[in-house]
């Protein structure tokens, strides 16, 4: 879905080409370092990479994916692209909040 290629990704994962391939073709189980590693570099949360990796995690069906996981997930984004656009959406939320309706503290 990222179509990177496996040079890429090892590149991004900071792995070897040759590890990266041995994982492709099962002759490796990853660690949990590992599974981190890659999971960064897809902009995936990695608890939920973990988790399909290990066969226990399944989308919800038709669940909505929200904003912030959508740019969590896009592979096409650099790491320093998705943590700035996730603090302007937070800046953006932030200041759509409606006021608070707790009265002014007395000084």
């Amino acid at each position: 879905m990222a179509e990177l290629s496996q040079r890429e990704l090892a590149k991004m994962s900071n792995l070897s080409d040759t590890y990266m391939s041995q994982l492709e073709r099962g002759m490796h189980e990853p660690s949990i370092r590992v599974l981190k590693s890659i999971a960064r570099s897809l902009g995936i949360p990695v608890e939920q990479f973990i988790g399909f990796a290990a066969g226990v995690y399944e989308e919800p069906v038709g669940a909505p994916a929200g904003t912030e996981d959508a740019i969590r997930a896009d592979a096409r984004l650099t790491a320093e692209q998705r943590k700035a656009l996730l603090g302007v959406l937070a800046s953006f939320l932030s200041a759509n909040r409606p006021p608070s309706d707790d009265p002014p503290l007395a000084s």
